[in-house]
């Protein structure tokens, strides 16, 4: 009798960051191995591309921000620890985990905006399969509570939990937090994969980077994996607004490589999306 194979859950992150990765997503999931993404909806190219998201039927995240510059859906006065003095979010996760740490965030604004990220997606006709956050801002104890609960209150079924093989201090910690994010994940009652990857090299997982995070994944033999991508179009002026070094078309070409679509397969993987998962542990 054959093995079971074990699932493999390849999500392409940011849909609506920009009308090039908007389109990157879209044919990584159409060509290559793609099976689900996530979706911005305080991206600015969401409302253009959302249309051909859900006319694609990829099942869809909800990448819940509340860091990357823009402005939140809610009105700033209505969120105010949640934005500076333009009515943005911060650029990145350090300058809100400072805040957060500081207690100048607002649990109860998290809550509120990301509940109208949530409902944004489902207006547009988007039915969010799992919930994370930008620059994996759930990792923080606070948002993580408030993502838990918008999952929970939301009918949503499962929370993405990062994770890191990276050496030293911050990867320790960050190994911490995501166990401390799993724990409170499964007792909630909702799903995870087992293990993921694609932290440690992220916007940088050209060919032999993929196939090397596939080939680690293999050896640890999980019974559900998640490998967060980051596909996107070469022309792209829009992306020049973000710094931060990714190579999204080389990470389109490799999803959509054939040799790496054998690889998933000679690995013992079934590509396969987060309703693919099992219940947590004691559930009905």
């Amino acid at each position: 009798m054959n093995e079971p194979r074990s699932l493999l859950i390849v999500t392409a992150d940011d849909f609506g960051l920009t009308p090039g990765v908007c389109r990157g997503i879209l044919q990584a999931a159409e060509r290559g191995i793609v099976t689900t993404t996530t979706a911005l909806a305080v991206g600015p190219a969401f409302a253009d591309h959302v249309g051909a998201l859900v006319s694609s039927g990829v099942p869809t995240g909800a990448h819940l921000a509340a860091v990357g510059e823009d402005p939140p859906i809610l009105e700033a006065a209505e969120v105010p620890t949640l934005v500076d003095r333009r009515g943005r979010f911060p650029v990145s996760w350090r300058q809100f985990v400072v805040r957060a740490a500081t207690g100048r965030v607002d649990a109860d604004d998290l809550r509120r905006e990301f509940t109208a990220q949530v409902q944004v997606l489902r207006d547009a006709g988007v039915h969010p399969t799992h919930l994370d956050a930008h620059q994996h801002l759930h990792l923080w104890p606070t948002v993580r509570d408030v993502v838990v609960r918008v999952a929970v209150d939301q009918g949503v079924e499962a929370v993405r939990v990062p994770w890191t093989r990276s050496a030293g201090i911050t990867a320790l910690a960050v190994r911490r937090l995501a166990t401390s994010l799993r724990r409170h994940v499964e007792r909630a009652g909702l799903r995870t994969t087992a293990t993921s990857a694609g932290m440690d090299d992220a916007g940088h997982l050209r060919r032999d980077r993929l196939i090397a995070t596939i080939d680690t994944l293999r050896h640890e033999s999980p019974p559900s994996a998640e490998l967060g991508v980051h596909p996107g179009e070469a022309v792209d002026p829009d992306r020049l607004r973000y710094h931060w070094g990714y190579t999204w078309p080389l990470e389109l070409d490799a999803l959509c490589d054939p040799d790496v679509a054998a690889h998933v397969e000679s690995s013992g993987f079934r590509l396969g999306t987060f309703g693919d998962l099992p219940g947590p542990v004691g559930s009905d």
